[in-house]
């Protein structure tokens, strides 16, 4: 697996995380972050190779799935494009606006509450 596809999956990993089960969350922080081969995994879980795989794949295959039904890793991405060109535009524009600054910064960093 290529390191951008990786690096996708740990992505969406952050996002659907506990929407998988305790052994694909495993598997995959095994996989993903901590870089095992499926061969350690098998043998740190004392299961087959198969069986890692198997889950493994299911678990990306989740993970997809979930992303494409609910969107929240692109929107995340759209939203941080966004307030880059926000704050891009403050600081070209009013540089020297320090209450508008501050206002924007609360803005950016308050979560959204439903």
């Amino acid at each position: 697996m290529n390191l951008a596809k990786k690096n996708h999956i740990n992505e969406l990993f952050g996002f659907y995380e506990k929407l998988l089960t305790a052994k694909q969350q495993a598997y995959l922080r095994y996989y993903f972050e901590n870089d095992y081969s499926i061969v350690e995994i098998a043998e740190a879980e004392a299961v087959s190779r198969q069986a890692v795989s198997d889950n493994i794949n299911r678990a990306v295959e989740q993970l997809e799935k979930y992303e494409n039904a609910l969107h929240l890793q692109v929107d995340f991405v759209k939203r941080q494009a966004l307030e880059s060109e926000v704050e891009q535009y403050i600081e070209t524009h009013y540089p020297n606006d320090n209450v508008l600054k501050l206002l924007v910064q609360k803005l950016l960093t308050t979560e959204i509450d439903n």
